[in-house]
């Protein structure tokens, strides 16, 4: 069974790179799996999305590290059931919407398939025995606070929260996908294990190498009044970006290849 949940999860891996390419190119058939119209840093935004949940899905299946599945599992089921309770809501306000109900069956369906994986998984053991460096634990504790407080912002479609204009209903997506985020590192603070939060810092690090090109070169265009919001997500991608590169490559207790392991268990 675990075996073969192994490949399942390097496969589904696979197609989220896939996926998060098409939307990086804004490619037709990624964009119209996105009920509204986009624009680029929409499209790279959501491509980020599918490259931070993709990467530590291959890694999980690679390492056999199936424990670590909880926390993204519970980040994906409150992410889906914020959006299916959103896109459904706005069908039965409008029933000619018909895309929306798609959208929120598929979300629906989707949120119970992560619920029952997190079920399922977090009652596993952990391979990994090491503990979590106090500097990424006070790391995901802030990182948990400014999503909520920017997730919660976005739901409501609060103006100017984001780093280009967003209409309403987009600015609401995206805040539950920032709100589930949020649990996500809000569950890896209540693990001891290292091996809970290597995904979450190989997926932050590959939503940072997808950004950070893109918001540099928004600089040249952004509003003047959003420009102290894209300057702080700016500072936040790179601080998130040196501390996954420290201690998932670099860190003699903590790296991916190569780690030594202190008698006491090290890492702290």
């Amino acid at each position: 069974m675990r075996s073969v949940m192994r490949w399942v999860l390097v496969a589904a891996g696979v197609l989220g790179l896939v996926a998060a390419v098409a939307c990086y190119r804004q490619e037709a058939w990624a964009l119209a799996l996105w009920p509204w119209p986009i624009k680029r840093l929409s499209a790279i935004f959501l491509s980020s999305i599918f490259v931070a949940a993709a990467v530590p899905v291959i890694w999980i299946g690679l390492s056999g590290e199936l424990r670590a599945m909880a926390g993204g599992a519970l980040d994906f089921a409150i992410m889906y059931t914020g959006m299916a309770a959103f896109t459904l809501g706005l069908h039965r306000h409008d029933p000619s919407r018909l895309e929306m109900r798609c959208f929120g069956l598929i979300a629906t369906a989707l949120a119970i398939l992560c619920l029952a994986l997190f079920l399922w998984s977090r009652n596993l053991p952990f391979r990994e025995p090491r503990p979590i460096p106090w500097p990424v634990r006070i790391s995901f504790g802030l990182f948990a606070v400014i999503l909520v407080l920017v997730g919660g912002a976005l739901v409501m479609q609060a103006p100017n929260i984001f780093t280009w204009k967003l209409d309403g209903e987009l600015s609401a997506m995206i805040g539950w996908i920032f709100l589930g985020a949020a649990c996500y590192f809000l569950y890896g603070l209540g693990e001891m294990n290292w091996g809970a939060v290597v995904g979450q810092l190989l997926g932050f690090l590959a939503y940072d190498l997808v950004l950070i090109g893109p918001y540099i070169d928004h600089f040249r265009t952004v509003d003047d009044n959003l420009r102290i919001n894209l300057i702080i997500y700016t500072v936040i991608l790179i601080y998130s970006g040196l501390l996954a590169l420290w201690y998932l490559f670099v860190d003699p207790a903590t790296r991916l290849i190569g780690a030594t392991r202190a008698p006491d268990g090290g890492g702290c």
